[in-house]
């Protein structure tokens, strides 16, 4: 469910925590901050249109790409190409806050195919 924060901001409650648009004024990117809740994770998924780099800023994270997992953590980051499947787990007791760059040609939500999805909304 979309709604705006005290800022005016879109923010949106997922079943893995929620996120935050930062900015989406430019139309060759989006910033958003995600917060994922200690025992989620987003949907394994894929993009046709957009790729992603992700910085941390709090909590553990396990990052799924194309298969290979990275523990991530405060500081550190990684990058998305276009077309790879990914996904961000909190297997840690305190959220998983970072901040997600998306660069491309279309932002949109229905360019996600999700892969897998721990909530029924695999593609």
């Amino acid at each position: 469910m979309m709604n705006k924060d005290n800022e005016g901001r879109e923010f949106s409650v997922r079943p893995w925590g929620s996120y935050t648009v930062l900015d989406d004024d430019a139309t060759d990117f989006k910033v958003k901050q995600l917060t994922v809740t200690p025992g989620k994770r987003l949907s394994y998924q894929v993009h046709a249109k957009r790729s992603e780099h992700w910085f941390f800023v709090s909590g553990k994270a396990l990052v799924t790409l194309d298969g290979v997992e990275y523990n991530l953590g405060p500081g550190q980051s990684i990058d998305i190409p276009v077309g790879t499947a990914h996904r961000c787990a909190n297997e840690g007791s305190e959220p998983v806050v970072f901040i997600e760059v998306q660069t491309g040609t279309y932002f949109g939500e229905d360019d996600i195919v999700r892969l897998d999805d721990d909530f029924g909304r695999a593609s």
